[in-house]
């Protein structure tokens, strides 16, 4: 069997099964994923769930071109780890220091980024770089202005997560039921200052966070993604 039905029946039998029963997921507004790339997703960052979450809220059609961004030095260090990383969960590999230790540079580490989008692909992107502690927001790094000042003219999509960081936080590796939300905020592009825009993408997300919480806790239907 290929690589491309592993991928999706893991997607079929595991992620989105998943998504309903254990993350209890509710997503607001997926009306406005995209359909197709070149896109960036980019969300807050505090849990393993994160990636693979933002992934299952698109339509099972467009699972051959969304990837997400991730450190090669965890996920790419060899073995089953990285295979399944690579083949099935569908990561683009970031190298965050040279094999001597040395610094790198914005292009160098997120090259392979700018390649996918370059590609027409759909990056999931953790604007953070690293996860923090439940409930805590990292201040951006200075990659995803990057990113969008080489792609101007690809929409950076924002995404606020809320209660994932309870159902696996950073550390944990035991997988706990919980209600949790996505909400899906307007594209933006590129605003010609780097800092202002990063400034600007943080700010989306972090303003949905608090009021998402009690969205997530809502016994209304949810909105399911497609």
């Amino acid at each position: 069997m290929s690589t491309f039905w592993l991928r999706w029946l893991f997607f079929v039998l595991v992620v989105r099964p998943g998504r309903g029963v254990l993350l209890g997921l509710k997503t607001l507004h997926t009306d406005r994923l995209p359909s197709r790339g070149p896109a960036l997703v980019v969300a807050n960052h505090n849990s393993h769930l994160d990636a693979i979450a933002l992934m299952a809220l698109f339509p099972l059609k467009t699972l051959p071109w969304i990837r997400a961004a991730a450190a090669a030095d965890y996920w790419s260090a060899g073995g089953f780890k990285a295979w399944f990383a690579e083949h099935i969960v569908g990561i683009v590999a970031v190298s965050r220091k040279s094999p001597d230790g040395s610094r790198l540079s914005l292009e160098q580490v997120l090259g392979p980024v700018s390649d996918a989008l370059s590609d027409g692909r759909i990056v999931v992107f953790f604007p953070e770089g690293t996860r923090g502690e439940p409930g805590e927001m990292l201040p951006f790094k200075r990659g995803l202005a990057w990113i969008a000042e080489q792609h101007p003219d690809v929409p950076v999509l924002p995404v606020t997560l809320v209660g994932i960081d309870k159902a696996m936080p950073r550390g944990e590796w035991m997988m706990v039921p919980r209600m949790c939300t996505a909400v899906v905020h307007e594209p933006l592009y590129f605003s010609g200052d780097p800092r202002a825009f990063g400034d600007e993408v943080r700010s989306v997300i972090a303003s949905a966070i608090g009021t998402t919480a009690a969205v997530a806790r809502s016994p209304e239907t949810p909105e399911r993604s497609p």
